[in-house]
C-alpha cells in the first residue's frame, strides 16, 4: 500500500524535498500551503502528488489532513510544530521537521514513545547536518579511546563569491524574517571552562574573525545556546562548546547598529503613507531632510561608515512608500531586505559548515575539522534548500520504509539516523571533508 506523505508549507526550501519524496515509487504526497499556487508549481502535475490549500490556523483543515497522512512533515514556521505534533500524537502518525526542538515539543517525548511514534526534529541543515556531521567525529574519537576537550562549530548560507554583489555580503536563500529574528537571540557558549551569556541586544557584539579552508576570511557571531550540546553530544568535561553562524566581514558591525537604534523591534508602528525615510526619521525620532548626517550621528559612526552606505542603497532614507499601515520595525527591514537582496536567476548560493575540534588521547592530542561547502545550481536548487530538505526527505523514506527504531522526540545524533542520511547525502555531492593533526 502506497504511503501517505503531507508536507506542510511550500516555501523557498521545499522543492528538493518534494522531488524526492515524488521520486520514491510507493508514496503518494500532497503538499499543503496557504498559496496553493505554490504547492501546484512543486508538484508539476506529478501523478502522485496532490497540490492543497491550506491556512494551518484552520484547526480542522489541518487535522483533516494530518488524519489521511502516515507521515507528516511540517516546513511551517516553528510556532506551529507543537499544534501539529499534538494533531499527529492523537491520529499516532509519525512527524518531520528541521526546526530546533522546543520545550513544548520535548514535553511530548513520553506520550509519543508510549504511542510507538517518532517526531524526528532538528532534520535540516543547522540544525541537522551540523549534528549528524559532528556526532560522526565524536563517536568515532569516543571509539578510539579520545576526549574531545574543545568543540566549535560554525555553519552559514551566503552568496557564492561571484555572486557577491551588494553591500550587504547577503542575498536571501530562507525566510528573510527568520534572519532578522535570529540576530534577536540570547547567546550562552562555553570558553575554556567559563560560561559566556550574550543578551539578544547585543548579540553582535560578540564577534572575531575566521578563515574556514577552501572557502575564504569570514565573521561568526555565537549562535543561541550551545551548552545543552555538551550532554547532547556526550561531551561531559568539555571546557569548551560554541556553535557559530557565519557572515561575510562587516555583518556584525551593522546589525548591532540596527539592533541598537530600534530596526530588530517587533512591536508594531503606525505606516500609512510613511515613505521609508519618514519611517526612518520617526523610528529615530530625527528632525530636519540630513537624515543620513543624524543617523551616523546617532550610530556613532561617520557619515561615510559602511552601515550608513548600507542602509542608504537599502532605500531606507529614501522616498518609496512603506507597505501596510501598521508593520514593526524588523518586518519593514525583512521586507526591504527581501525586494532588494534576491538571488539573480543565473546566480549561486554558498553554504558552508566547518567543525573544528581538540581531542585528547593518552599521551597526544590531535585537531581535528571537518568541511562542507555546497553551492547551489544556477536556475535549480539552492544549496540552501539541498540541504536544509534533502536530510529531511532522506530521514521520512528511512521512516516509511521501517528503518528508524526510534520512538519519541529525537534529533540525529545516534548513528541510526545520521550514518544512513549522511551516506546518502554524499552521493549527491553534500559531502563533509575531513582532516586530522597533531597538535
Amino acid at each position: 500500500m502506497a504511503k501517505e506523505i503531507l508536507i506542510l508549507g511550500a516555501g523557498m526550501v521545499a522543492r528538493p524535498i518534494v522531488r524526492y519524496l515524488l521520486e520514491q515509487p510507493n508514496y503518494r504526497v500532497t503538499v499543503a500551503s496557504r498559496t496553493v499556487a505554490k504547492a501546484e508549481q512543486l508538484i508539476g502535475g506529478h501523478p502522485r502528488g496532490v497540490a492543497r490549500a491550506l491556512n494551518v490556523e484552520d484547526d480542522r483543515a489541518l487535522e483533516a489532513d494530518v488524519r489521511a497522512a502516515d507521515i507528516v512533515i511540517s516546513l511551517v514556521p516553528y510556532t506551529y510544530h507543537v499544534k501539529i505534533a499534538k494533531l499527529c500524537l492523537a491520529h499516532k502518525k509519525h512527524l518531520v521537521t528541521t526546526s530546533y526542538v522546543s520545550p513544548a515539543m520535548r514535553e511530548l517525548d513520553a506520550p509519543a514513545r508510549a504511542a510507538g511514534l517518532l517526531f524526528l526534529n532538528e532534520i535540516g541543515l543547522d540544525p541537522g547536518i551540523d549534528h549528524m556531521s559532528a556526532m560522526r567525529i565524536i563517536h568515532a574519537a569516543q571509539r578510539k579511546g579520545g576526549i574531545v576537550e574543545s568543540f566549535r562549530s560554525f555553519c552559514g548560507g551566503l552568496p557564492a563569491p561571484e555572486a557577491n554583489t551588494n553591500p550587504w555580503g547577503y542575498k536571501f536563500s530562507w525566510s528573510p524574517r527568520a534572519v532578522v529574528m535570529a540576530g534577536r537571540n540570547n547567546a550562552r557558549y562555553l570558553e575554556d571552562g567559563f560560561e559566556v551569556r550574550v543578551p539578544g541586544e547585543v548579540l553582535f557584539s560578540d564577534c572575531r574573525p575566521i578563515t574556514v579552508p577552501g572557502a575564504g576570511d569570514f565573521e561568526y557571531y555565537p549562535n543561541r545556546d550551545s551548552l545543552p550540546y555538551v550532554e547532547t553530544y556526550g561531551l561531559q568535561g568539555c571546557r569548551t562548546m560554541f556553535r557559530g553562524t557565519l557572515r561575510n566581514p562587516s555583518w556584525c558591525a551593522t546589525w548591532l547598529t540596527l539592533a541598537r537604534l530600534g530596526f530588530l523591534a517587533d512591536t508594531p508602528r503606525a505606516v500609512a503613507g510613511l515613505t521609508y525615510r519618514e519611517f526612518t526619521k520617526g523610528l529615530l525620532g530625527l528632525r530636519g531632510d540630513d537624515v543620513e548626517a543624524q543617523f551616523a550621528a546617532r550610530a556613532g559612526v561617520p557619515a561615510d561608515a559602511p552601515v550608513v552606505a548600507k542602509l542608504a542603497w537599502l532605500g531606507m532614507f529614501g522616498p518609496d512608500k512603506v507597505p501596510g499601515e501598521r508593520v514593526a520595525p524588523m518586518d519593514v527591514l525583512a521586507g526591504r531586505l527581501l525586494l532588494k537582496c534576491p538571488y539573480g536567476e543565473r546566480e549561486r548560493d554558498m553554504i558552508i559548515i566547518f567543525h573544528d575540534l581538540v581531542v585528547a588521547y593518552p599521551g597526544k592530542k590531535e585537531r581535528v575539522t571537518s568541511t562542507l561547502l555546497d553551492f547551489g545550481v544556477p536556475g535549480g536548487d539552492s544549496a540552501m534548500a539541498r540541504t536544509v530538505s534533502l536530510p529531511a526527505a532522506i530521514a521520512t523514506r528511512l521512516m516509511a520504509e521501517g528503518r528508524l527504531p526510534l520512538a519519541g522526540v529525537h534529533i540525529p545524533v545516534v548513528p541510526a539516523v545520521y550514518e544512513p542520511v549522511l551516506n546518502e547525502l554524499e552521493t549527491v555531492g553534500i559531502k563533509c571533508v575531513e582532516r586530522t593533526a597533531p597538535l
